[in-house]
């Protein structure tokens, strides 16, 4: 787990870098983030008792994996390294057992959290991430893929305007889904066979 958690640090914060080079010392408000994302979640999953609602399971999942590119990223406040960092989350995590709160309540827990304290914590991001059906496996395989995706878009002119988000009548999200569920996610390199694959299907290539 520590490895993976310390891919993940990483790949957070050369994404960060790309956007800001100063990143860190810039103070970002990452806390706003989180709790912003985390009514964007309630959204999905549904909230209205005077109508009928169905949760869109798929939807909550993708908010769950951008609170934690958020949330790594204000875990970098303390200027701890990345080694130190990953140590603490899975010191933090390990042996979880979860409360049993529902997917309403783990968010609103993690939102008060992030309010409180201006800051990200993993546990509560854990009952989080496991009341939406999620595991640990599953966190690092897609957290890498969106992330990767990413720089792809950044590296084929998303800034710029130039980049196609459709290929092939498909958006890349999609295409993106196919590829990660074709590769070895525990494969030392999966974040550089990511980027290979989707540059193989790319029609701007």
């Amino acid at each position: 787990m520590e490895q993976a958690l310390r891919t993940m640090l990483s790949m957070q914060d050369r994404m960060n870098t790309r956007i800001h080079p100063q990143w860190v010392s810039q103070d970002f408000a990452w806390y706003r983030a989180i709790w912003i994302e985390c009514g964007e979640l309630i959204e999905h999953y549904g909230y209205k008792w005077w109508k009928r609602q169905e949760p869109e399971m798929a939807q909550v999942r993708l908010e769950v994996i951008d609170i934690w590119h958020f949330g790594l990223s204000a875990l970098f406040a303390g200027g701890d390294s990345i080694d130190t960092m990953a140590a603490r989350i899975a010191a933090q995590v390990a042996n979880f057992e979860p409360q049993g709160l529902d997917v309403r309540l783990a968010t609103e827990a993690l939102a008060l959290h992030a309010l409180q304290t201006r800051g990200f914590c993993p546990r509560l991001f854990w009952e989080l991430m496991l009341a939406s059906g999620l595991d640990f496996a599953t966190l690092y395989s897609s957290y890498v893929g969106k992330n990767v995706l990413n720089f792809f878009r950044q590296d084929h002119g998303y800034q710029e305007g130039s980049y196609h988000k459709i290929w092939h009548d498909r958006e890349d999200n999609e295409h993106l889904v196919e590829v990660v569920a074709e590769l070895d996610s525990a494969a030392p390199d999966f974040a550089d066979q990511l980027y290979a694959a989707l540059s193989a299907r790319y029609p701007g290539r």
